[in-house]
């Protein structure tokens, strides 16, 4: 169903005729900055609530020039910080109503819809920001990279950890032999703290008034507006989502895929509690199996959610902690040592505590540049400065795949064989729903189809 776009006047008039008044404060009471129009960015955000509220704030040194939501809710509280954007609830009226003031977008809008914004903003020539993981299935990535190869664009996924101190020092740590080969990389996460592990309600709900459910669900299948789907509810669904493997591994996995060059894994197998068939299991242990690559050997990558935890290393003192709180951590074993993480890549530490002494005593020197943040590259980018670390054809694309093939196990429930040099499945066949998803009318990928 089309919508109308949405000018200011006629948004704050609908705002405050629904009883939810709000004022605008003037840019100069804000003290943002103002740049020449020349020296920046024309920035429109795709999903301004959540995770797009901080891509609204990553980008509000630029010239944000459009927003975009499908709650007005969320575009009534962004367009109080940014009352001179105009206003959209369908991204793809904005991109072609906004086309010529536009430059770069940022997408933070469930996954299923990852694929098709970022494909619209590749092929109209944007620079493209988009959320992890870089979309819902395999087939959907591999068309974004292909894409991006040629578009001649800046692109970033927003792993903010591949941007981090924490992520260079491991890659650095690990060269310079701190904890000898490394032989498994062990993540856990306290993911999903969503329901998963359901099967579809049966309860009717009305729509709320502030949500444009149809584009919502937007390329996904129909069906009946339900709470248990939106907003935040659906990572677990897999129609809308990928599971806490999905939500967290882009993060969690990412400096082991850089420093390791992991690449495609030659087998994934998945331990679940009981599978339903449209949502993930509410706990997973997937095991990959990497082998030898270049100068490195073989190597295991262990992942835990659910409240599943790793292993205590051997020969740790009893006194020495090794877990992290919070949201999750990660474990590096090599043969003379291990190295612990938070999720991010943050505050890594030997396990050893002599180990550590030395290194803080005599730090490895900084092998890779640091950067000023996730945002800040891509924007540099963007004005033609190097390209930003996550790009989609370089690092987010493959690493999204890595981690979505184990969302393959998890859903099938086979133990898979892949070709470690196309990242194709040999052994078992899948639905075509897995990795090709059909679009809604209205939605699309391009002319090759969904």
């Amino acid at each position: 169903m089309a919508s109308t776009p949405l000018t200011r006047r006629r948004f704050v008039r609908d705002f405050f005729q629904a009883g939810a008044g709000f004022t605008l404060v003037p840019s100069h009471v804000l003290g943002r900055r103002h740049r020449p129009p020349s020296d920046a960015l024309r920035v429109a955000c795709i999903g301004v609530g959540g995770m797009g509220r901080n891509d609204l704030r990553g980008v509000s040194g630029e010239q944000v020039v459009a927003l975009c939501d499908v709650d007005s809710r969320h575009l009534a509280s962004a367009a109080m910080d940014h009352p001179d954007a105009t206003t959209y609830a369908d991204y793809r009226e904005m991109l072609e109503q906004e086309h010529d003031r536009i430059d770069a977008i940022t997408i933070s809008i469930p996954d299923h819809s990852h694929a098709a914004a970022a494909m619209l903003g590749l092929t109209r020539g944007k620079h493209v920001y988009c959320q992890k993981p870089l979309a819902r299935t395999l087939g959907e990535v591999r068309r974004l990279r292909d894409a991006a190869r040629t578009a001649g664009v800046a692109t970033q996924m927003g792993n903010q950890g591949h941007a981090r101190e924490g992520t260079r020092q491991i890659r650095e740590w690990v060269e310079a032999g701190w904890i000898g080969t490394v032989r498994e990389v062990h993540y856990w996460t306290n993911r999903p703290i969503w329901p998963q592990g359901i099967d579809r309600p049966l309860e009717q709900y009305h729509v709320p008034p502030y949500l444009a459910w149809d584009l919502w669900l937007g390329p996904a299948p129909t069906r009946p507006f339900h709470p248990a789907y939106a907003h935040f509810k659906w990572r677990g669904w897999w129609d809308f989502g990928t599971g806490a493997l999905g939500d967290m591994a882009c993060h969690a996995m990412d400096a082991a895929f850089w420093t390791l060059d992991l690449g495609y894994p030659e087998e994934v197998v998945a331990e679940t509690t009981r599978r339903y068939p449209e949502t993930a299991p509410a706990v997973s242990r997937v095991e990959y199996r990497f082998g030898s690559r270049g100068r490195r050997g073989p190597i295991r990558v262990i992942w835990r959610d659910g409240g599943l935890y790793a292993e205590r290393p051997a020969g740790l003192p009893e006194d020495a902690p090794w877990s992290w709180d919070g949201i999750g951590g990660q474990l590096w074993i090599g043969d003379e040592g291990s190295l612990n993480a938070g999720v991010y890549g943050e505050e890594p530490r030997l396990l050893d505590p002599e180990r550590q002494a030395a290194l803080d005593a005599d730090p490895s020197a900084e092998v890779y540049p640091r950067t000023e943040g996730v945002y800040q590259e891509w924007i540099g980018a963007c004005k033609g400065g190097v390209p930003a670390g996550s790009g989609f054809d370089i690092h987010a694309g493959p690493l999204s795949e890595m981690v979505l093939l184990g969302n393959l196990a998890i859903r099938s429930g086979e133990r898979l064989r892949i070709d470690p040099a196309t990242g194709e499945v040999l052994n078992v066949t899948l639905p075509p729903a897995y990795t090709h998803p059909t679009y809604r009318d209205g939605w699309t990928l391009g002319p090759d189809g969904f």
